[in-house]
């Protein structure tokens, strides 16, 4: 006796959406393991405040590419004016997250780490401006009480001797 017709669509949709036995699973999501949230804490629409209480700029952070990045959207306070973006993964291969900044006045870093006691570090050396030497650049990321951030980025000019503050700021949430 042949099948109602009703019944004939259903399964054929049934079918196409059940793998058949022994068929390999669909791949995972290409960065869906825990390492690529690590630095969740950092997604949001922030106020971005200096020491003294004035704001230094906003910044929006967001989730990219699949989740695969997490890319900064930098626009200082001024003056003078500056916007900047970084572009920021998890490496399997080397087990570190990687930093690229870019900005409007063509500053650039390259930075790598990861957490260390609930603190994402992320550092690395560059020529400087000027042309002599190498500069060393690490910032810091670490939570703060009632959802806030705190950045703050460091510079040696003598290998990680001596240490200047560049910049320390207080992300809160825009409300």
């Amino acid at each position: 006796m042949p099948r109602p017709r009703s019944i004939v669509p259903a399964l054929a949709l049934l079918a196409a959406t059940v793998p058949a036995r022994g068929a390999p699973s669909p791949p995972p999501p290409a960065c869906g393991a825990p390492e690529y949230r690590q630095f969740d804490f950092w997604l949001g629409d922030w106020n971005v405040y200096a020491p003294d209480g004035t704001l230094a700029g906003t910044n929006d952070v967001t989730r990219e590419m699949d989740g695969c990045v997490l890319q900064e959207h930098w626009v200082a306070a001024g003056p003078p004016p500056q916007t900047g973006s970084s572009f920021n993964t998890w490496s399997p291969a080397s087990r570190r997250w990687h930093q690229t900044w870019v900005d409007s006045t063509g500053g650039f870093l390259l930075l790598d780490g990861g957490r260390k006691d609930g603190v994402m570090i992320l550092s690395g050396d560059m020529p400087a401006r000027s042309g002599g030497g190498t500069v060393r650049n690490r910032i810091a990321w670490s939570v703060l009480a009632g959802g806030r951030v705190r950045q703050l980025w460091e510079r040696s000019r003598d290998g990680g001797g001596s240490w200047s503050v560049v910049f320390d700021g207080t992300y809160v949430p825009k409300k």
